[in-house]
């Protein structure tokens, strides 16, 4: 198992929840994906367990947000 970091804080609308998609695309089972987010992904939140992902979340220092996407094996 291992994780992946993906910083997407910098992005205009749309992009951040794309690039996130195409990496879960090949994210191996198991594996973590770390998101750096300048605000909640919320629309991101409904799509993860349709792709059989789970997720947690922690605000950062810098006002943004830390997301934890796990694929399940």
């Amino acid at each position: 198992m291992s994780d992946r970091s993906l910083d997407v804080r910098d992005l205009p609308p749309c992009e951040p929840l794309e690039r996130v998609l195409a990496a879960l695309q090949t994210l191996p089972a198991g594996d973590v994906l770390v998101v750096t987010i300048h605000r909640e992904p919320f629309p991101l939140y409904a799509l993860l367990p349709r792709l059989g992902c789970a997720h947690s979340t922690a605000p950062r220092p810098d006002g943004g947000f830390e997301v934890r996407i796990t694929r399940a094996p």
